[in-house]
């Protein structure tokens, strides 16, 4: 009765931390005042007109024994009310909150659509703390044999999501990926090395890649791949503002580098010559390499047309290779300046804790040496 008359706005005890808060409006709610793990909290505990006197004591009583034990009255509730989500939901969750720490917005996308496809008509409806190891075995088992490589990264992709779900609270015990493998029959030899091309054929390669029914752009792009031994992804993205002449340096950025450390890669006199002719071609982009609309970069599927097009059953990541093998048959340097050349990182630690040099002046010499070889008449055509 005391409560239906209060009317006057203010806040009204009822002991041990517990107040009626009457509003302006006339609202009534109840307010716990109490210490929690060293600092004051208030804790709403709802309205008066559903909460009776009884049971906003009642509730106090529970929180102010949280807080005696050491625990957080507020955090226990956001728990209890936190919805387990659903692996479908999780997985737009996960999606959210790490791909601005991924390369580019393409991988995140693949990250994404490769769960929907193959692990979402399973496990999407699921909830998170419900999914086990057969569960999992059911989603890749219909693709372990046919498509290895996708199923190898569903399977990591759907590990992702469960460990983000026991991070946060969601699930309890193991990942029911680590269990999976002895459910799935074992995949044939996997083939890690990217096709090259035998360094010795590398100089015929270069005379028919420059007469390829192709965009200059294209062809200037992929000889100069292979002058520099850089990836892909590296050269396509190269800018002008990476590009000092004077010091015949590029400069790539951590940001684009696989290792993510910047790498300094001397540019020899054809490389100089085709970034010349790049800049004619790219007419104020800012992209070494532009696609038509100047403001993109080239597709990364370029370098693949151009090769089907020649009929060559090779990848452009794999002059990277053809680089390497020439390298050690056909020069004198120490393998650390190759291995450099190739922004590789070193493996071991205490090697690695005197590497502090990126050996550029030695380089220079390797990059000027491999240009000439690829550069010479060829003795004989593919």
């Amino acid at each position: 009765m005391q409560v239906r008359q209060f009317k006057q706005p203010g806040r009204y005890a009822d002991g041990n931390g517990l107040y009626l808060v009457v509003d302006p409006s006339g609202a009534k709610r109840w307010l716990l005042r109490l210490v929690v793990q060293g600092r004051r909290r208030d804790i709403g505990l709802g309205g008066a007109a559903l909460v009776t006197l009884a049971e906003a004591r009642e509730r106090a009583l529970a929180y102010r024994k949280t807080a005696r034990e050491g625990g957080d009255p507020l955090a226990e509730r956001r728990k209890a009310q936190d919805v387990v989500p659903t692996f479908a939901e999780a997985v737009e969750r996960v999606h959210s909150e790490h791909k601005a720490s991924w390369a580019n917005a393409k991988h995140a996308q693949q990250w994404r659509n490769t769960l929907q496809q193959y692990a979402c008509p399973q496990l999407g409806t699921r909830r998170v703390d419900q999914i086990d190891t057969p569960d999992v075995l059911r989603v890749l088992a219909p693709i372990w044999l046919t498509k290895p490589e996708t199923a190898r990264r569903v399977r990591q992709r759907i590990g992702t999501v469960l460990d983000w779900a026991k991070a946060a609270g969601y699930r309890n015990g193991e990942n029911p990926i680590e269990g999976v493998a002895k459910g799935l029959p074992k995949q044939g030899d996997r083939d890690e090395h990217h096709a090259a091309l035998p360094y010795e054929q590398v100089p015929s390669f270069i005379t028919q890649l420059r007469a390829a029914e192709a965009s200059e752009g294209g062809r200037l792009a992929f000889e100069f791949l292979i002058l520099t031994a850089a990836r892909t992804g590296e050269v396509l993205g190269a800018r002008w503002d990476e590009i000092s002449v004077a010091n015949r340096l590029w400069t790539v950025p951590a940001t684009r580098m696989k290792a993510k450390r910047e790498h300094r890669v001397p540019l020899s006199d054809r490389s100089l010559a085709i970034l010349t002719r790049a800049r004619a071609l790219a007419a104020g982009s800012p992209l070494v390499f532009p696609g038509r609309s100047g403001e993109k970069p080239l597709s990364n599927m370029v370098f693949l047309m151009l090769l089907r097009r020649m009929e060559l059953a090779i990848t452009a990541h794999g002059f990277r290779s053809s680089f390497r093998d020439w390298a050690g048959e056909r020069t004198s340097l120490p393998r650390e300046v190759a291995e450099m050349a190739l922004a590789h990182a070193v493996e071991n630690r205490v090697e690695a804790a005197y590497a502090r040099s990126d050996l550029l002046e030695r380089r220079r010499d390797l990059m000027e040496q491999w240009a000439t070889y690829v550069g010479k008449k060829p003795r004989a055509v593919l």
